[in-house]
């Protein structure tokens, strides 16, 4: 099955290296390219794309908003945030936002590739390792334990709990397996039902509600 992929930036040079890189691969398509974040609403409403990749910072309306309202229109779409530097400020927004990852703009083909294919299976981008770096520097200009999601921990077990605060420190499924010392499998079907109970939309939605619930303190 083709994944279909809309790229957004205002700098025709990166939108036309990142379409050659994609286009090269055998199950990736471009879809379409934006030049900035309204030109991107409408045009993820025209094609509707299977992936985002999103630049942050661009004139008008930026990556944040535009995530924000492709999301809104089709919550079905995965946003891929495209940024120069690994910690910057507005990927934890874009994340909070939506977003199912971020990409560094000086990937390799490779990188490219396989973020659009993993950000289009519904998991989060990347290595774990990652995903907590920049969740956990970010989650330092939270406010503190936010109510509602500190409530909405009480729907889960105690076992679905402690998987989720695995997954925010950036453990993969095989890891927090054996950290448990369960099947695989099984922690598979923690994470779906916590998806499911919680209304997130992947494993990076949940690390940063993990985060904002309090669960994972940043060191």
């Amino acid at each position: 099955m083709t994944i279909r992929v809309l790229i957004v930036d205002d700098q025709m040079m990166v939108r036309e290296g990142f379409s050659v890189l994609l286009n090269a691969q055998p199950d990736i398509e471009v879809a379409g390219e934006a030049v900035d974040g309204h030109e991107a609403v409408s045009r993820s409403a025209e094609l509707g794309p299977d992936v985002v990749l999103m630049d942050i910072r661009m004139p008008g309306l930026n990556g944040i908003d535009a995530t924000r309202a492709i999301l809104a229109a089709d919550p079905g779409t995965k946003v891929l945030v495209l940024t120069t530097f690994d910690l910057d400020e507005y990927v934890y927004q874009a994340l909070r936002a939506g977003a199912s990852g971020f990409l560094l703009k000086d990937a390799s083909a490779r990188q490219l590739a396989e973020g659009v294919r993993v950000v289009a299976a519904g998991e989060a981008l990347l290595a774990p390792t990652v995903t907590k770096r920049l969740i956990a520097e970010f989650a330092r200009f939270g406010e503190g334990p936010k109510a509602p999601a500190r409530e909405r921990v009480g729907d889960l077990t105690e076992r679905e709990t402690e998987v989720l605060a695995l997954i925010a420190q950036g453990l993969s499924n095989a890891e927090i397996a054996a950290r448990l010392v369960v099947a695989e499998s099984t922690i598979k079907t923690h994470v779906s039902r916590i998806l499911v109970k919680l209304d997130l939309r992947d494993r990076t939605q949940a690390a940063i509600f993990a985060y904002e619930a309090r669960l994972v303190v940043p060191s």
